[in-house]
């Protein structure tokens, strides 16, 4: 079965289980619609792509970790859009989750799929006690604080930030949790993939900077220009469209460098360098040339 097939089934469990009976109906429609359709789906790709080049040995624990960080990041998306922070009305192209079913319903979904997330990675890898101690504490790193995506949504609440120590957490730390987990879940050791996802998850926040300041709405499927109007730290901003590529072709190629060895290395290299040029729209991929 190929990753994108894995993925979205074990998605569809995971919101399956949110939507049994006695469930709240619309609450339900809102998780839903929270997680389909969905994007790129890079994060829970490059999780199963680090476990199979590391032997994918277990794939229902390499399924529960790639569908536990999409869950999360999912969650993060309605949170973000919610009015007290982006007050974004789109997103991935259709109505946000606040704009559809209410602000309300909106914290809850978010709230819902954090704990799916956990809920999903314990059944998932249930079989290896072991594994899944591992697991549990690399993913709840990733969400919380000091360093995880709640920190980055934290530092925005913050007079001053670093660029490089928000977009760590912002965005960077899901794609390490990614890299680590997948590794992790197929019983390797964890913290030689950390580089490799912390420098992705520099280089997509850095494209999508350059998505927010050079592209349209049409494009990206959300609100444009909004880190300038909330006044946030913007690689392209800062650096200039020139020098915000230039960073961005380094970071992948130091992506592609950092892969420590495995059986799948060679593999696991050509997957990145294709997966990277999906940073960018189609619009901007000529500038990476």
């Amino acid at each position: 079965m190929d990753a994108n097939r894995r993925i979205e089934r074990t998605l569809d469990a995971a919101v399956a289980h949110a939507e049994a009976p006695g469930a709240p109906p619309r609450l339900a429609e809102a998780i839903r619609y929270a997680v389909f359709p969905g994007g790129h789906r890079i994060r829970p790709r490059l999780c199963l792509s680090v476990a199979r080049a590391c032997g994918d040995d277990d794939p229902a624990a390499s399924d529960a970790a790639a569908a536990a960080i999409e869950l999360l990041h999912c969650a993060s998306l309605v949170h973000d859009d919610l009015p007290c922070f982006d007050d974004a009305p789109l997103r991935r192209g259709q109505p946000s989750v606040h704009a559809a079913f209410g602000e309300p319903l909106a914290v809850l979904t978010g709230d819902a799929l954090i704990v799916s997330a956990f809920e999903t990675l314990a059944r998932g890898a249930a079989r290896s006690p072991g594994r899944l101690a591992a697991l549990v504490g690399l993913v709840a790193r990733a969400v919380g604080s000091p360093n995880g995506i709640v920190a980055g949504q934290a530092w925005e609440s913050e007079p001053h930030v670093a660029l490089a120590e928000y977009q760590q957490a912002k965005t960077g730390a899901l794609f390490a949790a990614a890299t680590v987990t997948g590794a992790a879940a197929a019983g390797a050791p964890a913290l030689p993939w950390r580089l490799l996802g912390e420098c992705l998850g520099e280089a997509y926040q850095v494209a999508d900077d350059l998505r927010d300041v050079a592209c349209r709405q049409e494009e990206v499927g959300k609100p444009v220009g909004r880190d300038a109007t909330l006044g946030r730290p913007n690689a392209a901003a800062l650096l200039g469209m020139g020098g915000a590529l230039a960073r961005l072709k380094r970071l992948a190629r130091e992506a592609v460098e950092v892969i420590p060895a495995c059986p799948g290395a060679d593999a696991l290299r050509a997957e990145i360098e294709a997966q990277t040029r999906l940073f960018l729209p189609a619009s901007l991929v000529r500038e990476l040339a």
